[in-house]
């Protein structure tokens, strides 16, 4: 009896996430999706590029799918996806150790103050009802360390930014006593994003699933969280 070849994707990786995913195609997304998707068969192939690029190669059906992509409202309407997050992430609000220090939490910060986000992540689904209410001066930028260095300079008065990608950048940089963050901004469910255009979608978003649980029962889900691992 021939036996069945495993099945075969290709998935986009951002280039600029660590401790999550990083320029060389590492770090613990990549980890923990190639040792789910080795529990049901299904061999993966990456391709790394800038975030929001992915996203698109992901919608055109260039690629099966992309990760890190937070599954809310303006994700849910482009994507497919499971049910099973890879982690869970918080973003938080830094600061340049000048900024004073009356803001408690994001509905305070003062009207009209510019924010630096990163092109095409995820926000939370508050987050545009934030910028109207406070008519908040958004600038887009393509990566967390170009963040750090508008906040130091003075360019923005605040910037989102996943709390562990930017430990590791801000540590990078040095500048740990010079950018703090103050408070949360949310919390986040990290997936894979399948593309509509592959019919096998679904499918493949319940092999994930499956592989995912696997890895929970087997005890080594918990493992490959740690970047020691990667």
């Amino acid at each position: 009896m021939a036996v069945a070849e495993s099945l075969r994707i290709t998935l986009a990786a951002e280039d600029s996430w660590p401790p999550f995913a990083d320029e060389v195609g590492r770090g613990i997304s990549h980890n923990i999706i190639n040792h789910a998707f080795e529990q049901v068969d299904v061999e993966v192939s990456t391709i790394v590029v800038p975030y929001s690029r992915g996203l698109i190669m992901t919608e055109r059906g260039t690629v099966d799918g992309v990760f890190n992509v937070t599954r809310e409202q303006s994700t849910i309407d482009r994507f497919v996806f499971g049910n099973e997050p890879l982690f869970t992430v918080t973003a938080s609000f830094f600061f340049a150790k000048e900024y004073p220090n009356i803001v408690n939490n994001k509905w305070q910060i003062p009207t009209q103050s510019t924010i630096g986000i990163v092109d095409g992540y995820e926000y939370g689904d508050e987050f545009m009802t934030l910028v109207e209410k406070l008519k908040l001066h958004v600038i887009t930028v393509n990566s967390q360390r170009q963040l750090i260095n508008l906040l130091l300079v003075g360019r923005i008065d605040t910037a989102i930014m996943y709390d562990l990608v930017a430990d590791v950048y801000i540590n990078q940089m040095g500048v740990s006593r010079d950018i703090k963050a103050k408070f949360n901004n949310h919390t986040s469910e990290i997936f894979v994003a399948f593309s509509k255009h592959n019919p096998q979608a679904k499918h493949l978003s319940q092999l994930l699933d499956k592989g995912l649980l696997t890895l929970q029962k087997q005890g080594k889900y918990h493992q490959l969280l740690l970047p020691s691992n990667n």
